[in-house]
């Protein structure tokens, strides 16, 4: 079917559910044409492109979006298994499918090359953590880079960024396996690179704040995704190993030793997976989001109310800060997915309300962190996890702290919604700022400790 025989069946649709003139449905028609070339251009085939620009036309016209939804089972079978109406087929990747599995073998094949030449994973876990985005990211910004398309001078400044990235990766020595400084560069350089990924995802849009909330929409879908065929293949693999058990063979050993390579071929396919039916169903997180913020918001306030009764403060050992900024960060994805689900032509609402009473017990309880983070510094000096823990709390603080007054604005009729989105795409860069400044400067400045 071709891409006007579908725009037909849309028109068709909206003259048949509502009295409207024709002039109306020509305006509608043209604007979505304007989407699917827009999307095409970016580097969407033209069936994407259609499912895609009408998901988005969702939010002008409320009978795009129930299109979209009626029509959702249909079009995610003709995108994902495209087959003869005359005759079934068996299941057909399409091109870019084919291209996502190849990579996803490839990335599995590539973490298991270093023990070819003798770096093993168990006796040099040091050169893992830093290098382990290495064998799955470069993959998937090459998918997207050709999948969109992207010109030859920002291929030449993704790929100069991945080198100048690996260089900085394993060209410090650190004073001991364990350093503190090769532990916080292991865990910020995959931010940094995955700022790259997005560059490459939302290519020539990166700079406008649509292309940078497409580009968080599919990072939250990639996270469902891969927790998802994890969870599938965690079950999977109990299984092998029970049948094989009663066969008297142990296979565990052999499954440990390929799972990593599993997981980053996860990584691809989920991320194929996630392209595939983009907008054409209901994005399962911003549903997370609504559920769950309630929870959160829950959670913060008992936590800060046991504050208050017990007078007590948070241990900032190590483990604790970077479970306790994970939780914020949790809290912060509740916002951003709320906020990209929202119409932003609706009134304030209810959960509205509610999410500015969460974003302020966030901004709460991230003031008791950096209380007791300041006075561990003060009492005991300067340290890579302490200074880490620092710079990312205040970063948090001011994303919240101007999130809570842009929504407080709104609520109360004196702000657009607009401006929210505005800021938390705009800040998004900040964060992989931070992250290449710990990569790049804390080794040297603490001495590799």
């Amino acid at each position: 079917m071709t891409v006007d025989d579908q725009i037909g069946q849309w028109r068709s649709y909206l003259q048949r559910r509502r009295a409207i003139h024709a002039v109306d449905v020509a305006e509608l028609e043209d604007h979505l044409r304007q989407q699917i070339a827009t999307l095409t251009d970016s580097g969407l085939d033209a069936d994407e492109a259609f499912l895609v620009a009408v998901k988005r036309m969702g939010d002008l016209d409320t009978l795009s979006r129930e299109f979209a939804r009626e029509h959702s089972e249909r079009l995610w079978k003709q995108l994902v298994a495209p087959s003869s109406e005359a005759q079934p087929q068996a299941l057909v990747l399409p091109p870019d499918g084919l291209v996502a599995f190849a990579l996803a073998v490839l990335a599995g094949l590539l973490i298991k090359a270093p023990a070819l030449f003798g770096v093993e994973m168990e006796t040099h876990e040091g050169f893992y953590l830093r290098n382990f985005g290495f064998f799955v990211l470069p993959l998937l910004a090459g998918y997207f880079a050709w999948k969109r398309r992207l010109n030859a001078r920002l291929l030449m400044v993704l790929a100069a960024a991945f080198v100048v990235a690996m260089v900085v990766a394993n060209v410090y020595s650190f004073s001991r396996p364990e350093a503190a400084t090769q532990i916080l560069q292991g865990l910020h350089l995959p931010i940094a690179l995955w700022m790259m990924v997005g560059v490459a995802y939302a290519g020539d849009r990166w700079n406008e704040s649509a292309g940078r909330m497409d580009f968080i929409r599919f990072t939250g879908e990639l996270f469902i995704y891969f927790v998802l065929i994890a969870l599938g293949g965690g079950v999977l693999t109990a299984f092998t190993a029970l049948i094989f058990q009663a066969a008297g063979i142990d296979i565990e050993p052999f499954m440990e030793d390929w799972l990593p390579s599993c997981a980053l071929g996860v990584v691809l396919v989920a991320a194929w997976l996630v392209e595939a039916k983009q907008s054409v169903i209901e994005n399962m997180a911003p549903v997370l989001a609504r559920l769950f913020t309630p929870l959160f918001t829950l959670v913060l306030l008992v936590f800060l109310g046991m504050l208050l009764v017990t007078g007590r403060g948070i241990d900032i050992e190590r483990e604790v800060l970077i479970a306790f900024d994970l939780l914020l960060v949790l809290v912060l994805g509740l916002l951003l997915y709320s906020v990209s689900a929202r119409d932003p032509q609706a009134p304030p609402g209810t959960f509205d309300v509610l999410q500015i009473v969460l974003v302020i017990a966030a901004l709460l309880a991230n003031a008791v962190a950096l209380w007791a983070i300041a006075a561990r510094i003060t009492g005991f000096g300067f340290t890579p996890n302490r200074v880490a823990a620092l710079g990312e709390n205040l970063i948090l603080l001011l994303n919240l702290a101007w999130s809570a007054v842009l929504y407080i604005r709104f609520v109360r009729g004196r702000g657009s919604f607009a401006a929210i989105e505005q800021w938390q795409t705009g800040y998004v860069p900040v964060y992989a700022i931070w992250a290449t400044i710990v990569v790049i400067f804390f080794p040297p400045l603490f001495a590799f400790i």
